[in-house]
């Protein structure tokens, strides 16, 4: 992703939609999604990863406070911004909350858990969708034409091309694990709802 922003891969102009952009974003979630499906080992990998680590890396959403930032000096579109910077925003500082909950055994942890990861996903949607259609290229329905940071040039092509695929692998993975614990635990709960003959 570096080489390909250093040479500008990932920049698009009006006249061009952004497909290097949009593949960089599809394909690592794909690619994980078949090797997890086709390797067992791969899988078992997947599912061993620490869930209280998972929910820690998702912290780190607190640095989308800086799209807010960019919007107050001119140089993001609002559209983009708001729901971007706040949807991060909110992920981040849940996240300890979570993890807390999760370290204290709470009733409600895996509850938390499920929300947290879901309006991850339902986040970068979001800021995916508003990304592209204010973004300089020809989709951006939505774009007003004043000069803006590039989200296709480096440093910050590192967000489209590299968190974005990555975080929602990191959210997929914890709702797989919550949803195969979740069959354990029932059958655990079963098990000793149901009396001994």
């Amino acid at each position: 992703m570096l080489v390909a922003g250093f040479a500008g891969a990932f920049e698009s102009g009006p006249s061009r939609p952004p497909l290097a952009v949009l593949l960089a974003v599809a394909a690592p979630p794909l690619i994980f999604a078949a090797v997890y499906r086709a390797s067992r080992r791969f899988r078992d990998f997947v599912l061993a990863i620490d869930l209280r680590l998972l929910t820690t890396i998702q912290s780190w959403r607190v640095i989308g406070v800086m799209f807010l930032v960019f919007y107050a000096f001119g140089l993001l579109p609002g559209l983009f911004a708001w729901p971007a910077g706040i949807g991060d925003l909110a992920v981040g500082l849940a996240a300890p909350f979570v993890l807390l909950a999760i370290l204290r055994a709470s009733p409600t942890w895996r509850r938390q858990v499920m929300w947290l990861n879901v309006a991850g996903l339902l986040d970068f949607v979001g800021a995916l969708g508003t990304g592209v259609l204010t973004s300089n290229n020809a989709i951006g329905l939505a774009a007003d034409g004043a000069v803006r940071v590039s989200m296709g040039s480096l440093p910050l092509s590192l967000i489209p091309t590299f968190a974005v695929p990555l975080w929602p692998i990191f959210h997929i993975i914890s709702l797989v694990q919550l949803a195969r614990t979740a069959g354990t635990v029932s059958a655990r709960e079963a098990a000793i709802a149901t009396p001994s003959i």
